[in-house]
């Protein structure tokens, strides 16, 4: 698999910090920093309490099981363009200047633990590849709970039936628009098609959470 950036974040900036070294100092926040963002001291520690969190230990329970190695580090702070992102042999990174809550950091963590369980089990995946991307996003964005009734809500999106799908789908072609193998028409060719695979594999939860 290519080592190329996937998930919430995109543009992942430098300054980052391993969770077990929070007393390095704390880098610079980048332009677009989400306004009353958690100050990085917190963050890393927010970091460091999640990965007591049932679903993060789940996960990582089913990657060391299928045999993905869990390396020390694996979860970094870090400043960057957006809430989070997951790199092959690079790890995970939460951008703290965009982490306004705990939920945030868990909902981070999570969602991008499910982009490395990904990298780990499925054979010649290649986020050049649209399709690729498209449906490990769909998998994220399903099974993290980001789209969640009531987080749709706090984020003004009213909708209740119906609702998780879309936000989903709207997730999805969010984050291909930053893939730069892949149009405006082939993000959307992409999710169409593997959309009722992708959506309904639930590996490596018995069913969605």
């Amino acid at each position: 698999m290519a080592a190329a950036a996937v998930g919430e974040g995109d543009n992942v900036a430098p300054e980052t910090t391993r969770v077990e070294a929070a007393s390095q100092p704390q880098p610079r926040a980048s332009p677009g920093s989400t306004p009353g963002a958690m100050p990085f001291k917190e963050c890393v520690a927010g970091i460091s309490s999640a990965l007591k969190h049932p679903t993060v230990r789940f996960l990582k329970e089913r990657m060391e099981k299928a045999g993905c190695p869990v390396f020390p580090g694996i979860i970094k702070a870090s400043i960057c363009s957006s809430a989070g992102g997951y790199a092959s042999r690079q790890g995970v990174k939460v951008c703290c200047n965009h982490m306004l809550y705990q939920d945030s950091i868990e909902q981070t963590i999570i969602h991008e633990l499910i982009h490395a369980y990904d990298d780990c089990v499925t054979k010649n995946m290649d986020l050049k590849n649209c399709a690729h991307h498209a449906c490990s996003e769909i998998r994220a964005n399903h099974l993290s709970g980001n789209c969640h009734y009531k987080r749709e809500l706090l984020k003004g999106f009213m909708k209740i039936r119906g609702h998780e799908p879309e936000c989903v789908k709207r997730r999805v072609l969010e984050s291909l628009r930053s893939n730069p193998y892949c149009s405006e028409t082939a993000a959307k060719d992409a999710l169409e098609a593997v959309w009722d695979i992708c959506y309904n594999d639930t590996r490596p939860f018995d069913r969605a959470p």
